[in-house]
């Protein structure tokens, strides 16, 4: 017997009711005020809908085993570090350039690894070559190789990539393969069953589906790429192995950061610790060759491993304080940027203060409403003094930092808060002003080709246009 319609309608009306109170005292007391006013303005429209986004997507809650296990990786690598201590860099003085001993103790505490000397950074930023390049050293590998990617596609890179793991298996090399279950979802189903048969351990990291249930929030992703050969040389930057046409008619560019030196223990544990959790075996991470390793180079460096198992947000913290810390010049390039209030307001800062701040932002994009949301920004932070620069030719993939001349961060961190708070993400941190050179060499090769945003005519772009990236920043804390 069907109930009257009064009595349906007063049902829906008390239900949508209970949700927002509901709802008012719970989120603020799980969410960041900012995702917190964009889940009660979602909420508070239509209950019924965005209860259960919220309940799906409102958190970035991990299971306890995860976060249990990133506790004990930490603890590993803290004890594993110890008889390294005459490895440690420590800057020569208080340098005017800035305070690089507070960026190292920061990066230190809040991801585990000290800063270590003796270390041969090359930043590769053209993509066939540094695809190449990692190739070679895996043809060249003899005990180990390590890959940990979130993008494999089935295309000619992934296929290059998979038969070089094969030729290495036959050759006897232990070959570990991390690939993200949504990213890679295409490089799994292509590759996973052929380098199985071939001896080759693959494993789906933060499995999709149903299984989301006994791992994490349905959409937090491991963004991190690393590669580790024979613990002698390590691949850290924003490349995957996937050919460059995310954007039609826009091939990638991107950063490789290549290591030789102590830093690349770092970042063999940080795979070892991503290998733990998801699978619960411990590799060993051989320190031996380390001292020898050390004489690599002269570039002081220290891997800053950053994501939603640590207790802070490491890749915010540490931008923000890089920034706040700046002395005469920051630059920045991502590919997306929708800052959280404490990365805004540095930047800001910074500009007023007299920083000579340069924001690097590819004029293509393939995620529009992270487009159109980031361009709300700009008003802003022109208005501050930070000048902004559009990169033409190809999509801008590439994500570093460059601060004073002297400390270089390359890796897969956005300044996004998906990025900082909701993804596994990786960077390196190098002290050293050759390697900040060559960064800005390549940052003005960008520059060269950009478009700069000029504040007037900015300012007056249509009202349309306005309205637009007004609507997309409500949803920033769900981009």
């Amino acid at each position: 017997m069907d109930l009257p319609a009064i009595t349906v309608s007063t049902l829906l009306l008390v239900a949508d009711w209970l949700i927002r109170v509901a709802a008012l005292f719970w989120i603020p007391t799980r969410s960041t005020p900012a995702a917190a006013r964009s889940w009660l303005l979602l909420v508070g429209f239509v209950p019924l809908f965005g209860l259960p986004l919220y309940l799906a997507f409102g958190h970035p809650w991990l299971a306890r085993q995860r976060r249990q296990r990133q506790s004990q990786a930490s603890q590993f690598i803290r004890e594993q570090q110890l008889p390294l201590a005459h490895l440690r860099w420590t800057p020569p003085g208080r340098r005017e350039e800035g305070n690089l001993d507070d960026i190292a103790r920061l990066a230190e505490r809040l991801g585990d690894f000290m800063p270590m000397t003796g270390n041969a950074v090359t930043l590769l930023d053209r993509y066939d070559a540094s695809l190449q390049s990692l190739l070679s050293d895996i043809e060249d590998a003899r005990e180990e190789v390590h890959l940990l990617y979130y993008l494999m596609f089935d295309d000619a890179v992934g296929h290059a990539f998979a038969d070089a793991l094969r030729r290495a298996a036959a050759r006897g090399v232990r070959c570990r393969v991390l690939l993200d279950a949504v990213g890679a979802k295409r490089g799994l189903r292509a590759f996973a069953r052929p380098l199985r048969a071939a001896g080759v351990d693959v494993r789906a990291m933060l499995a999709g589906g149903l299984a989301w249930r006994r791992s994490s929030r349905m959409d937090l992703r491991n963004h991190r790429k690393i590669a580790v050969i024979d613990g002698r040389v390590g691949y850290t930057g924003s490349q995957n192995l996937a050919a460059p046409e995310f954007v039609r008619g826009f091939p990638n560019r991107e950063v490789v950061a290549r290591i030789e030196g102590a830093a690349v223990l770092q970042l063999a544990a940080l795979f070892a610790s991503d290998w733990y959790i998801e699978t619960g075996e411990a590799l060993a991470v051989a320190t031996e060759s380390v001292t020898s390793a050390a004489t690599a180079g002269a570039t002081p460096a220290q891997v800053l491993p950053s994501g939603p198992a640590y207790p802070f947000e490491n890749a915010r913290n540490l931008v923000v304080a890089a920034v706040q810390r700046a002395q005469r010049s920051v630059t920045l390039a991502t590919p997306y940027f929708v800052p959280d209030d404490a990365t805004l307001t540095a930047l800001r800062v910074a500009a007023l203060s007299g920083i000579d701040v340069q924001l690097i932002l590819s004029r293509s994009n393939n995620q529009r409403l992270t487009a159109w949301a980031q361009t709300s920004y700009y008003e802003e932070l022109l208005a501050a003094g930070v000048r902004i620069a559009l990169y033409r030719p190809h999509f801008l993939h590439a994500k570093h930092l460059r601060v004073d001349g002297d400390v270089a961060l390359v890796g897969s961190i956005n300044l996004d808060i998906r990025s900082f708070a909701l993804n596994a993400e990786v960077g390196v941190l190098c002290y050293d002003p050759a390697v900040a050179a060559r960064l800005r060499a390549i940052e003005d090769d960008y520059l060269a080709d950009a478009d700069h945003v000029d504040y007037e005519t900015w300012r007056r772009r249509p009202t349309w246009r306005r309205s637009r990236e007004g609507i997309a920043r409500l949803a920033d804390s769900f981009l």
